[in-house]
């Protein structure tokens, strides 16, 4: 298995990887924000989704772990990635042409990676200390319901949120189809219908996600 190993750990190693654990990543981005998108039919169906999340513990566990896996896996090969290209060529040229060859979402994947991360880590540790361990609202509200209704009552929360899956968008917008390309999907016909569905795919994440936090606070400024 030592070719196997030399070959995941070389530059195109680490690239296909990259791809494969980002499209697996966009894919449960989209499962999760269609059952976000059930706070829009009400606490009860939102509840629900939850109860029956619940029933399965053991095997939510198990797909929370390897999700942070792939999360940790995709992150740690874009780092190692752009430190070797960074320490491949130290120096800058005299006139920088790479926003002629790049866009500025290409340019911007690792500050939007960076700020992802940054913000995974934050999400995670809020949910599982809510969710888990932290006191549920004793009002006779829905209690899942609640705490998210609870949380992006604070404008300073909804914002940072809101900020991040705009972040997330313009991620999402190079992402895609750089996956493809990684792999060496490729063609004159078929690689413009995946930038649209690229396109497609970061805007549908980012508004959809985006829309949650901000719901939230404007129906919690009527209740004031």
């Amino acid at each position: 298995m030592g070719w196997l190993s030399e070959r995941l750990s070389s530059s195109i190693g680490k690239k296909i990887i990259m791809a494969l654990t980002g499209l697996l990543l966009i894919l449960f981005l989209i499962i999760h924000l269609l059952n976000n998108l059930l706070l829009y039919v009400g606490p009860e169906m939102f509840n629900e989704n939850v109860a029956r999340l619940e029933a399965i513990k053991p095997l939510v566990r198990v797909i929370e772990i390897a999700l942070a896996l792939l999360f940790a896996l995709h992150i740690f090969n874009a780092l190692k990635l752009w430190y070797e290209n960074k320490k491949a060529n130290p120096n800058k040229y005299a006139v920088d042409a790479s926003s002629e060859n790049s866009t500025v979402f290409s340019r911007s994947m690792v500050i939007t990676g960076v700020t992802i991360g940054i913000f995974l880590v934050i999400h995670l540790a809020t949910f599982w200390r809510t969710f888990n361990f932290g006191a549920h609202p004793t009002d006779g509200r829905h209690p899942f319901y609640a705490i998210i209704q609870d949380a992006f009552a604070n404008p300073f929360i909804a914002l940072f949120y809101f900020i991040v899956m705009i972040v997330l968008g313009f991620h999402l917008k190079h992402a895609f189809q750089s996956a493809f390309q990684t792999m060496g999907w490729r063609h004159p016909k078929y690689t413009p219908i995946v930038e649209k569905i690229g396109t497609a795919i970061a805007i549908i994440m980012a508004v959809g996600f985006a829309s949650i936090p901000i719901f939230f606070y404007i129906s919690s400024l009527g209740g004031k």
